[in-house]
């Protein structure tokens, strides 16, 4: 098949820990043929969904992982599978790259399928399984996360589009920061907040469990450093090696099918103790953390799903 990538620049990627290089690597050595281009580089032209991009052969090399041809510009409908793997932020120009990705439907694959990113963002999708997750909250009016604080005592305030930890404060009940973290998110953005009970269990771990086309295949956990709230492993949270547990796979199993008939073949989820507090489907990572502890090919499974799906 011919696939491309749409992601951040594969020249920077860190080889042994960057899910889209993995994703590249094994589509590789099943045969096919693979295709870089930025997201900057996407354009719909008088009808057409081109982009601007250059073939690419990639090894397990540090410092030397990739091989790109010349610059070409290609019609993207002419593909069989496109990977949409640019980090967030969610933004503007994110959302637009969804939308004329969509465009493609009926002609190419588009991982995850891109109307469902974009409707279904990390800390929303969450909301439709209000039984599995903890109390939440999402607000810009100042009284209203107020009032919720009010209610739950220690909350975790964050921004909703935000990722890799990054604007994420505990405020516990001694806390006397709310009033000013609202101005300060409020003066630069207009977004809301989301606000979550905060679960002391995050002590133990953030678990980060990997789906498969609505099926979980395996989980890490990203334990957070000394003195950290946050386990995010961008801001020094320690992965380790765990397995699933019956909350887990209930939780899996309550998700799983929506994932499944959306199109989101490539789904990672956090969960802290018994509650989800994310359903990742812009841009999953993982997949070599959990091979390394695991043994097994999840880039095989995955492209399984897809070679499935493209028949």
């Amino acid at each position: 098949m011919k696939i491309a990538f749409q992601m951040d620049p594969i020249t920077s990627v860190d080889i042994n820990a960057d899910s889209s290089f993995r994703l590249a690597e094994e589509a590789q050595a099943r045969g096919h043929e693979l295709f870089f281009y930025s997201p900057d580089m996407l354009a719909y032209e008088e009808g057409k969904i081109t982009a601007r991009g250059q073939s690419m052969v990639v090894r397990r090399e540090v410092g030397n992982h990739v091989d790109l041809g010349p610059e070409t510009h290609v019609d993207l409908a002419d593909f069989d599978v496109i990977w949409l793997r640019q980090d967030p932020p969610f933004d503007m120009h994110y959302i637009t790259s969804t939308h004329l990705l969509d465009r493609l439907k009926g002609q190419v694959l588009v991982v995850n399928d891109p109307f469902w990113v974009r409707n279904y963002p990390e800390k929303l999708l969450v909301l439709d399984f209000p039984d599995l997750t903890p109390p939440t909250t999402i607000a810009r009016d100042l009284d209203t996360i107020k009032a919720f604080k009010a209610r739950h005592g220690d909350v975790i305030l964050k921004p909703l589009y935000g990722n890799g930890g990054a604007g994420v404060f505990r405020l516990d009940v001694n806390d006397r920061n709310l009033t000013s973290l609202h101005e300060l998110f409020t003066g630069f953005s207009r977004e809301p907040l989301i606000v979550q009970k905060f679960l002391p269990d995050v002590s133990n771990g953030d678990k980060r469990v990997i789906l498969v086309d609505g099926e979980p295949v395996g989980a890490i956990n990203r334990v957070p450093a000394a003195g950290e709230t946050r386990s995010n492993m961008h801001v020094g949270g320690r992965p380790e090696k765990i397995g699933l547990s019956a909350r887990d796979l209930e939780i899996c199993a309550a998700i799983g099918p929506l994932l499944r008939e959306k199109g989101q073949v490539f789904v990672g989820i956090d969960v802290i103790g018994d509650y989800l507090t994310e359903i990742n489907v812009t841009s999953p990572t993982g997949i070599q953390e959990l091979e390394r502890f695991d043994g097994g090919n999840i880039a095989a499974k995955i492209w399984e799903a897809i070679e499935a799906r493209v028949g």
